[in-house]
């Protein structure tokens, strides 16, 4: 391979299949991120923050504050104008070029062909293909005694499993690089776009992987057909699933004849457009790194894996409904931990290697902030917030702060009066204010109703 790393950038490759992509891009610059260190409880920092607001909002002059609200707006404005995180899993919608009279008629057309003649058919195959090969892997799995010629003849069967998955796609895959042989102590690390990834890695060459583990059809094919190859899953909400996974990888990369074990360190799909921060579980045995660049062309179709807008069986029914998937896949030069490097700039070198043959741009983000919704996981912070704004506002009015007790004395015939028809009928209010057991004109909390 031509790559070579100096002083932590990485400079141009002769491998083909690389056009317009520079070595000086400012945004290809390694992403490590450090976390802090313990974690403060959740009752501390709904303190902590319910303080800052307060010495925040707490001013003397509702002047002042609106003289000084240009910052704020700005902050506002550019966190919605540039959120890159949010763009990291934004599909790509296609750009329309069936506006006019004599394309419409051709968009039309190929809907037709795409629909009701590639579908079929590449359904049909897919079905007959797909389904032998399945049923040869169980005999095989039963009538073959376990050794290396049963393991050589499961992976030919899955390696032709995935390429009926290719073919079903119209897959035009073009592979750059030395390829992928068995050896110790070594670990391959790829960008993740979607599921597709390992199936259009596979159809060239056999991984076990470590994945998140699915629910249906895909746990079988997971459990049944992907755990001969020493695939490894886990589920993302439970730690001790990914302390027994990390275990299992190092034990599976000391093997001798172990099968390349294949992992996406994003930890969740990216839209082929960005890569978010890398886990570094892969960078911290020991094991020398051969890094893969995966890109999507989508003059076709896009291949991002949308798991939040789209089921992937609706995913994988518009790969099938598109003219062709485009892809090239980069097997980059093994690369090392250098003395004095640490795990996290490892990985953020690595990374800004994929990044570069993919023409990636470079988060800091954790991908796992995907599936994380502050109001579930702690919504007395949001309330807390919305308190001291209300306190900040009725100071700013001349009003005492409300109470934090349950139950507030509130004139009730200004409630009633504003509630009563307009035709000056005074019945209801009368019926209000006698239903209390407390003096006429006031609520009464269900805890004072009680002690009554």
């Amino acid at each position: 391979m031509g790559d070579s790393v100096k002083a932590g950038r990485v400079y141009e490759s002769s491998l083909p299949g690389l056009r317009g992509i520079t070595a000086d891009d400012k945004d290809q610059e390694h992403a490590v991120v450090t976390r802090e260190g313990p974690t403060k409880g959740d009752a501390e920092i709904d303190q902590l923050y319910a303080e800052a607001e307060d010495k925040r909002l707490s001013k003397t002059s509702l002047l002042l504050d609106v003289l000084n609200i240009s910052n704020v707006l700005t902050d506002g404005v550019s966190a919605m104008v540039d959120d890159s995180f949010n763009k990291c899993f934004t599909s790509t919608r296609p750009e329309p070029w069936n506006w006019n009279i004599y394309l419409f008629p051709i968009w039309v057309v190929g809907l037709v062909v795409r629909y009701l003649v590639l579908f079929p058919v590449r359904a049909a195959l897919l079905f007959m293909g797909f389904n032998f090969l399945i049923g040869v892997f169980l005999l095989v799995d039963i009538a073959v005694m376990p050794g290396k010629r049963k393991m050589a003849l499961q992976r030919k069967l899955v390696q032709w499993m995935c390429s009926a998955w290719v073919a079903a796609w119209h897959g035009v895959i073009r592979y750059h690089g030395p390829k992928p042989t068995p050896g110790k102590n070594r670990i391959w690390v790829s960008n993740h776009t979607s599921m597709i990834d390992y199936v259009v890695l596979c159809s060239y060459s056999p991984f076990a992987v470590i994945m998140q583990l699915h629910h249906g059809w895909i746990a079988f094919l997971q459990k049944r057909i992907l755990s001969s190859l020493g695939c490894l899953w886990f589920n993302r909400t439970e730690v001790n699933d990914r302390a027994v996974v990390a275990a299992r990888m190092k034990e599976h990369v000391n093997k001798e004849d172990a099968i390349p074990l294949l992992i996406f360190p994003e930890g969740t799909c990216v839209n082929n457009e960005y890569t978010v921060m890398f886990k570094r579980g892969a960078f911290d045995i020991g094991a020398t790194v051969c890094p893969v660049a995966i890109k999507y062309n989508k003059i076709f179709v896009d291949a991002f894996w949308n798991s939040r807008r789209e089921a992937f069986g609706k995913h994988l029914f518009r790969l099938m409904t598109s003219w062709a998937l485009v892809c090239d896949v980069y097997f980059l030069e093994p690369q090392s931990l250098q003395p004095g490097e640490t795990p996290q700039e490892f990985a953020g070198r690595v990374q800004a290697m994929i990044a570069k043959y993919a023409n990636l741009r470079i988060v800091p983000w954790d991908g796992y902030l995907k599936y994380y919704n502050l109001g579930e996981k702690n919504p007395g912070l949001i309330e807390k917030r919305r308190r001291v704004l209300a306190d900040v506002l009725r100071a700013y009015l001349g009003k005492k702060p409300l109470a934090p007790a349950a139950s507030v004395t509130v004139p009730l015939a200004a409630t009633a009066a504003a509630a009563a028809p307009e035709d000056g009928s005074k019945a209801a209010i009368a019926q209000e204010q006698g239903d209390g057991k407390g003096p006429k004109g006031t609520v009464v909390s269900a805890a004072e109703k009680k002690e009554q």
